[in-house]
This record gives C-alpha cells, sequence and structure tokens, in this order.
C-alpha cells in the first residue's frame, strides 16, 4: 500500500501585527479568548459560522505549540486597550460618568 502525500495546512496568518484565521477576518484573538473561556472547538465553530471546525482547530493547535508568543501577544493588546481606554476617560469625562450612573441604574432594576 503506497501512502498518498499530504499537505501541511496553514490556519493562520500574519498581518498588521496581528494574527489572524488565514483568508477571514477573524482573529485568532476572537478563538483564543473564546478556548480560554472553556467553549469546546464545536462551540466556536458554531459561534463564527464563517470558519469550519478544522480551522478552529487548527487555530487552538497554533495557539497550543506557541502558547508562550500568543499570550505575550494578548498582554500586549490588553495593556493597549486599556490605555486606549484611559485616554478616552480622560477626554470625555462626563460622557463616562453617564455611562456610569447608567450601568448602576440597569443594576438597580435587575
Amino acid at each position: 500500500m503506497t501512502l498518498a502525500a499530504t499537505q501541511t495546512k496553514q490556519y493562520i496568518e500574519q498581518r498588521n501585527e496581528g494574527y489572524w484565521i488565514e483568508g477571514t477576518r477573524i482573529s485568532l484573538d476572537s478563538i483564543v479568548y473564546s478556548f480560554l473561556n472553556g467553549d469546546a472547538p464545536e462551540i466556536i465553530a458554531q459561534n463564527f459560522p464563517l470558519l469550519s471546525l478544522e480551522q478552529v482547530y487548527g487555530a487552538i493547535a497554533f495557539y497550543l505549540a506557541n502558547k508562550e508568543v500568543i499570550d505575550a501577544y494578548l498582554k500586549q493588546g490588553e495593556v493597549e486597550f486599556e490605555k486606549l481606554q484611559q485616554s478616552a476617560r480622560e477626554k470625555n469625562p462626563l460622557l463616562y460618568q453617564k455611562l456610569k450612573t447608567a450601568q448602576i441604574q440597569k443594576q438597580q432594576k435587575a
């Protein structure tokens, strides 16, 4: 019996300083955060209907194989997001006070 040659697929591509599911606009971040929140690959595939189950498993495998690099990348993104949030709060304190008041009122009604 002769085995046919198989190709190794790439599931992740790096673009614009980020990681993406190859050929899509879906970030690796989205898949990894779902995975880290305990979602099974089948649930992740349902939540991202443009992705096949194979692509989801490929993304998770990529993450697990490159865990240190991707965790550092995600942490950097979280730090940048916090800086942007803080800057927005400083530029629009009245807006953020209104949002906080609305959030408290919503919680009190629930």
